[in-house]
């Protein structure tokens, strides 16, 4: 069985949303613009097809699922998400984005399993949405990075990690381009999309959180990264000796919080998908960093081919295929 961890939709009222705040000129979003060749069906290479895919949660998408041998989805919302709008807006295209997954899911149970939309911009609601989402079969949240330019180890969202640890289930840390601060470097060499802007953007929020400590507040709670994790796997050994040298200076790092080195809370607080990155070598490194435990395969469809990425994956060699392709997305995400 292969199940796909890291799979995106999106909804009309999203797109039609995106288009608006384009058309605005997207104030205090200057990443959007960027991404406006995923969403609108504009002269760019592919976006059209990409475009239908994401909003396609029946026959097609099922079809293309078939052909590479993907026998269930995990789906959410595509970049930036619900992120970019005002709270009321996010809070209203987020509860309607889970109604119409939860739908699809039990249109096709044994197809697709989805994690909810939330709108960090108001934590408490979030919080909320989060449990309804959850009431209504969804497995757990996405977010999509930064929420105009700040990250969830800020105080102002921890009810959201804590509603995600009390209803046991993962927050998904999604790419998306960078915060508005860092964003000018990597567009002016068009390098803010996945090539490598993406990557740096989330492994940045992911080691925000560790340092900071996150998951001394929020042991229990997990988090997971796609793209083998971001780039973090291949430094952490380098990040722990470095965290223990700074650490050892408080005065200089005071927000160097955490009470163990990097790796124990990456070890123990996250799970890595493999999407968009099923490539031999890099895959059987971060195995080896992060055990056969935490590794799940997935394929970022629709922006990666389904069949090409599974084709990849199928060359590699695990150390436990059954866990790789099924079991480990059976217990992270919960799933019957």
């Amino acid at each position: 069985m292969k199940i796909a961890t890291e799979e995106a939709f999106t909804t009309p009222e999203l797109v039609k949303g995106w288009n608006a705040l384009l058309n605005a000129g997207a104030p205090a979003e200057p990443g959007l613009p960027l991404l406006a060749g995923v969403y609108q069906n504009l002269d760019i290479e592919r976006s059209s097809e990409v475009a239908t895919n994401l909003a396609d949660l029946g026959a097609g998408r099922i079809a293309h699922m078939d052909e590479a041998g993907v026998d269930m989805q995990v789906i959410f919302i595509t970049a930036p998400g619900v992120q970019v709008f005002d709270a009321d807006t996010g809070c209203g295209l987020a509860e309607n984005a889970n109604d119409i997954l939860a739908e699809a899911v039990n249109n096709h149970p044994t197809r697709f399993a989805g994690l909810a939309a939330i709108a960090p911009q108001a934590p408490q609601r979030a919080a909320q949405e989060l449990e309804r989402a959850v009431g209504l079969g969804l497995k757990g949240a996405v977010v999509n990075s930064h929420t105009k330019g700040q990250y969830l180890d800020a105080p102002e969202f921890w009810p959201i990690l804590e509603a995600a640890e009390s209803l046991d289930v993962p927050i998904y840390i999604h790419p998306r381009e960078s915060a508005p601060a860092m964003l000018t470097p990597f567009a002016e060499r068009h390098l803010e999309k996945a090539m490598w802007g993406f990557q740096t953007e989330t492994g940045l929020h992911a080691l925000r959180m560790i340092v900071s400590g996150v998951f001394d507040k929020f042991p229990k709670l997990q988090i997971g990264l796609g793209h083998l994790g971001e780039g973090i796997p291949f430094w952490l050994d380098r990040q722990d000796r470095f965290y223990l040298r700074y650490r050892q200076a408080p005065d200089t790092y005071p927000h160097f919080k955490a009470e163990h080195v990097p790796s124990k809370y990456f070890l123990e607080n996250f799970f890595v998908t493999t999407s968009g990155h099923n490539w031999d070598p890099a895959l059987r490194f971060v195995e080896e960093v992060i055990g056969e435990d935490r590794l799940l395969f997935a394929v970022d469809y629709p922006y990666e081919n389904c069949v090409q990425q599974t084709e990849q994956a199928g060359a590699v060699t695990v150390k436990n295929p059954d866990k790789f392709y099924h079991l480990n997305a059976k217990k992270f995400f919960k799933l019957d």
